[in-house]
């Protein structure tokens, strides 16, 4: 890795040594296109070049937006190349996020997949001054624009083409010039409680640190690998720019977000990481196909699961579990290749690690923060534990626990040599204190020195009796059932615990079709009685694992899916706490004062601006009614 200290070195080391091997895959048209180091090199150079010509270089910063794209990742090397940085915005950002950050950084030019992202930056106005230059990669549907700033990337492509046809050694020379120790990536934070801010990162500290990670888990031409999270999410830049550059591992990217599946299972990858949210939503589909299945079926999944969780409990694998599901599953699943998987992001539910353990999918827990250039501790291959995030994947990653309370719960902080520069505009950095990073979040070591993630701090709540507990840890138990989308758990300050819960509603809405109940909303089908019964039934199961001060006592169906879009997630799809106690007071308020039923009158707005009024009443469920008297 000499000399190869920044992106655009390293892009153009593996042009020269491997000019042929494919580094990129994408889907078109239902057709894998391959691209090869020496084209990927050239595209790269072109963008770089065109963006070069329009003025643009050092302290510039150029912004991506749109799906997971070769052009994406492209774009943020060829920024780096003439000493710009890059911004990766949210695909799924609304006008005033995108206004704000653009505004914020001082972004000069967006690349933008197609239309829809277009509009959007069209529709900002004067919001963000700086803009100058708007690149579109699908010309669909903007050919009749007349704004000044806007620019196909084919044109952008030709004329760095030209460029470099009459200056071939200009590229050469922008890349010597970039050093690994400039700030080349501005990384949005997860923005739990406010506007997101602006990590800075250095290319050098994110190769330095892809290294060391890939020591723990290593990689190289040999693996395959699906961009499906977001590439403005810091593991997301790790996966499929550091470790496909560093590990030449190949990267391949979907067709559209809604083929995601289909085409994992085609390319049947050696690596996976995902979401919680995802690996749930995985979960929650597999358990809806077998309740669609036939008694035989059924049995045998129930049977296979049973030997499987046993065996895994034991720290073996059971080969009739193996013979009867699990083979076939991961085929199902497209796992069958799969030689290290990771989730990280938020916390993942107990029961839904359990799940793909027994399946035989090899995955393992990682944490991390953007600051830290993403993960730093993982479980090692023979050390896995689904209470625990694993030990540092390198001995320079200094991790401990800050004022630890009798039972060694504190705060964790952690330093080590690649971490980020400070925050973009804010000359002091509150999270930063001697070297070390105050991550905010609560956890402790545990016998085998494994480090246990509990909660945020700030979201570690106690009852009025005092006992403490953890929302993020019951709701993920809640969100095992194939019922639960989301779920929001109360009780700090309270006399007891309660719940809001929003249905998982293509397959709620496929359990009351099968069971003739009639419905015509996400609304209506979340207050019949039958949906409410059942997911009465599913909090009940949870309660039952739970010590009796940490069991929910009344619960209430939401009417509508908590969203990003309203701000009651991160766009990392991690739960906005403040909103939601502030959006939802009245409910809340409802709840503790023993109200049998919640009558609500709201407007909601969706993403194209139109409203809808919703006028409902929300059912609370008591799951232990014999107490309602006794505890007030």
């Amino acid at each position: 890795m000499t000399g190869a200290d920044t992106l655009p070195k390293l892009l153009l080391r593996n042009a020269a040594a491997y000019p042929a091997e494919v580094a990129l895959r994408e889907k078109k048209f239902g057709i894998w296109r391959s691209i090869t180091w020496a084209e990927y090199a050239a595209r790269t150079r072109a963008i770089a070049l065109g963006l070069h010509g329009l003025g643009l270089g050092a302290a510039d910063v150029v912004g991506m937006i749109g799906d997971n794209r070769p052009e994406w990742v492209m774009g943020e090397i060829a920024a780096h190349a003439i000493g710009a940085r890059s911004l990766g915005l949210y695909r799924d950002s609304l006008d005033d996020e995108v206004a704000y950050l653009l505004a914020y950084a001082g972004v000069s030019a967006v690349i933008a997949e197609d239309e829809e992202q277009v509009d959007k930056l069209l529709g900002i106005g004067d919001r963000a001054p700086s803009l100058q230059h708007i690149i579109y990669c699908d010309p669909r549907g903007i050919r009749k624009y007349d704004d000044p700033r806007l620019l196909a990337m084919s044109e952008l492509l030709a004329r760095g083409d030209a460029a470099h046809a009459a200056d071939p050694s200009r590229w050469d020379a922008l890349v010597a010039a970039t050093r690994g120790e400039d700030v080349a990536i501005l990384c949005t934070t997860s923005g739990t409680t406010a506007r997101p801010k602006l990590a800075m990162l250095t290319a050098g500290a994110l190769i330095r640190h892809c290294a060391a990670y890939l020591e723990a888990d290593p990689k190289g031409p040999q693996d395959e690998y699906v961009s499906v999270l977001p590439l403005p999410w810091i593991m997301e830049q790790i996966y499929a720019v550091g470790w496909g550059l560093l590990a030449r591992m190949r990267v391949n990217f979907v067709e559209e977000p809604e083929t995601m599946m289909a085409d994992f299972r085609e390319i049947g990858p050696s690596f996976v990481l995902f979401a919680p949210r995802l690996w749930e939503s995985i979960a929650a589909d597999v358990r809806a196909k077998v309740m669609d299945a036939s008694p035989l079926k059924r049995r045998a999944y129930e049977l296979g699961m049973r030997h499987g969780l046993a065996a895994l409990d034991q720290g073996r694998r059971s080969p009739l579990a193996e013979q009867l599901l699990f083979r076939a599953l991961r085929d199902r699943l497209g796992f069958t290749n799969l030689r290290s998987a990771a989730t990280g992001g938020a916390a993942l539910g107990p029961d839904t690690f359990r799940f793909f353990r027994a399946m035989g999918v090899p995955l393992r827990q990682l944490y991390g923060q953007t600051e830290t250039l993403g993960a730093y501790t993982v479980h090692r291959a023979d050390e896995v534990d689904q209470e625990t995030v694993g030990v540092a994947f390198n001995p320079a990653i200094e991790t401990r626990i800050e004022h630890p309370d009798p039972n060694g719960l504190g705060e964790i902080v952690t330093r080590h040599p690649n971490m980020f520069t400070g925050y973009f505009g804010m000359p002091e950095n509150p999270d930063m204190r001697d070297g070390w990073l105050h991550t905010g979040d609560a956890g402790y070591f545990d016998a085998k020195g494994h480090l246990v993630v509990i909660d945020r701090i700030k979201d570690m709540a106690t009852t009025a009796r005092g006992e403490r507990f953890s929302p993020q840890y019951i709701e993920n138990k809640l969100k095992f059932s194939p019922y639960v989308a989301e779920a929001v758990v109360l009780g700090d300050g309270r006399s007891h615990l309660a719940a809001m819960i929003c249905i998982r509603f293509p397959i709620v809405s496929k359990w009351a079709e099968r069971n003739r109940i009639a419905f015509t909303t996400y609304t209506d089908l979340s207050t019949r009685p039958e949906v409410v019964e059942l997911l009465a039934a599913e909090v009940a199961k949870v309660n039952a694992t739970l010590p009796d001060p940490q069991r929910i006592r009344d619960f209430v169906l939401l009417y509508k899916e908590l969203d990003a879009d309203d701000d009651e997630l991160t766009r990392t799809r991690k739960v906005r706490r403040g909103v939601i106690n502030q959006k939802y007071g009245e409910i809340i308020e409802a709840l503790y004062r023993g109200e049998t039923s919640i009558p609500v009158d709201t407007t909601i707005t969706f993403q194209d601006g139109t409203k809808q009024r919703i006028r409902t009443t929300l059912r609370v469920v008591s799951t232990v009614p014999h107490l309602s008297q006794a505890a007030e």
